[in-house]
């Protein structure tokens, strides 16, 4: 079997870890004996405005090919707008921008079907590609396009309707995403869950050395910095039960735009000596940290799966999170993790607060978490059911 892969989202030479969950998914399907190419557009970034922003000068540079584990990948380039100004028309320009490569590729490596990853832009441009060369398509929905492509405007949600419409099967990654997907589009025999998954391989033995118990336990996030993780409700309530805990740090991984009013906002509680941002970090430095902490915590409030969730648990962390979302499938509320109130900061202290307070029952949440994930949700799980899929669509063909 021969599998395109479109995804915008995925490794880049200035950003590792980005649609590292594609990556692993590609990597498990490949050793599962699926013959894959990637192909993951980027902006088009001519002079001058590869000089707008460090970010956009770093998309100029990234190479035309390039090789991630064995994995041969394109980055052919699109036209794109910053801040998604006609998004809805993100998929066309897509299309055109790699519709030659994908053509060349296909002459060399003529597959069976496409998975797109995103239905806007790229299960969009699957849905032309598929068109033209009379191929099957498949898309995996990750959050954004139902949480919140949709909402945008009609235009959008009728871009996203195509790309859904024109698909054989849309792949969800959770049962939240596929109850959305159910409310907005009549497309409901054409949905399926597959959850994302965690690659045993990276589960940490040895904690990295600058986080251990002699230092007092520490809560973590892994996140983008974005207003919906909720980073400022754990700032809030470290606050409100920090008197208790004289020695508890609590570490921030990831950048992103809130980074600045979440640091001003440190400042503001008088947490400068508690919480420590580290910015963005490889992936293998990231399960490490996750290996050495005590509490994984992230109430984010608009959460289609949250892989993240899911590594920490494989390293035997309890896990907090938002009633609600992508991660009920996964994290039962006083079992394998707790569960609060969305956006409500005394539930989240309050849960905080048990976590801390009762470490036995903690390690105990946390060990049954491993136990479930490491038995359920791993990617080579989640490679049998996408090949499952994929074979569903080929034999309908």
């Amino acid at each position: 079997m021969r599998v395109l892969v479109l995804s915008h989202m995925y490794p880049l030479t200035f950003n590792e870890v980005a649609g590292i969950f594609v990556h692993e998914q590609v990597k498990a399907l490949m050793r599962k004996g699926v013959e894959v190419r990637v192909v993951s557009p980027v902006p088009w970034t001519p002079f001058p405005i590869n000089q707008i922003s460090q970010k956009w000068k770093a998309y100029s540079e990234i190479p035309a090919e390039s090789i991630w584990d064995g994995i041969k990948v394109y980055y052919p380039r699109y036209l794109t707008f910053p801040k998604a100004w006609f998004f809805a028309s993100s998929g066309r320009r897509m299309y055109r921008g790699i519709k030659d490569v994908v053509g060349r590729i296909y002459q060399e490596f003529p597959f069976d079907l496409i998975h797109a990853h995103v239905a806007l832009p790229d299960g969009y441009t699957g849905a032309l590609l598929g068109q033209r060369l009379e191929k099957p398509l498949v898309v995996t929905i990750h959050g954004q396009d139902l949480q919140h492509t949709v909402d945008r405007n009609a235009a959008c949600r009728r871009a996203v309707y195509y790309a859904l419409e024109s698909a054989s099967r849309t792949i969800l990654v959770s049962h939240k995403l596929k109850r959305l997907g159910a409310k907005y589009f009549n497309l409901y025999d054409k949905l399926v869950v597959v959850p994302n998954g965690v690659d045993p391989q990276n589960v940490v033995l040895r904690p990295i050395k600058s986080v251990n118990q002699e230092e007092g336990p520490t809560l973590l996030s892994v996140s983008n910095l974005v207003p919906t993780k909720g980073l400022d409700l754990n700032l809030h309530a470290l606050q409100k039960i920090r008197k208790n805990y004289s020695t508890l740090r609590y570490l921030v991984i990831g950048g992103g735009p809130e980074e600045a009013k979440l640091q001003k906002l440190r400042g503001e509680l008088g947490l400068e000596k508690q919480v420590e941002f580290l910015g963005q970090q490889p992936h293998h430095q990231v399960m490490k940290y996750m290996a050495a902490c005590d509490v994984f915590t992230l109430p984010s409030w608009n959460e289609g799966f949250g892989v993240v969730y899911l590594e920490a648990m494989a390293n035997g962390k309890p896990v907090i999170g938002c009633q609600g979302e992508g991660i009920e499938d996964f994290v039962e509320h006083g079992k394998t993790g707790l569960l609060v109130k969305p956006r409500d900061m005394d539930s989240l202290a309050e849960a905080l607060d048990f976590l801390l307070s009762h470490p036995d029952e903690a390690k105990a949440m946390g060990e049954r978490a491993r136990k479930l994930v490491l038995e359920n949700y791993t990617w080579e799980k989640n490679a049998e059911k996408t090949i499952q899929v994929y074979e569903e669509v080929l034999g309908g063909c």
